[in-house]
């Protein structure tokens, strides 16, 4: 005899599943930066504490979004584990 659809699992869609839904807005912003970054290709003059250095402004704005994205992991990671610290 055949089974009734529902003792199957009902499937979910792509968009429905929690991982996606938690990650996609990453991804969403994460490409309109690294377009918007890949786009300003001027050279600009950056002071770093005395030294003045010339670079391409894709490369500052790179180094920027890659700082703020390791400050992010940082972030949740101590977030994550300070919660599961006080559940115990």
């Amino acid at each position: 005899m055949a089974q009734t659809t529902s003792d199957h699992k009902a499937r979910q869609s792509f968009l429905a599943r929690p991982g996606v839904r938690r990650f996609l807005p990453f991804f969403v912003v994460t490409a309109i930066a690294l377009i918007f970054i890949f786009e300003n290709r001027a050279d600009v003059e950056i002071r770093l504490l005395v030294p003045v250095v010339t670079m391409p402004l894709w490369g500052a704005l790179l180094i920027a979004w890659a700082l703020g994205m390791l400050a992010c992991v940082f972030t949740v990671r101590r977030r994550a584990s300070r919660h599961s610290r006080q559940t115990r």
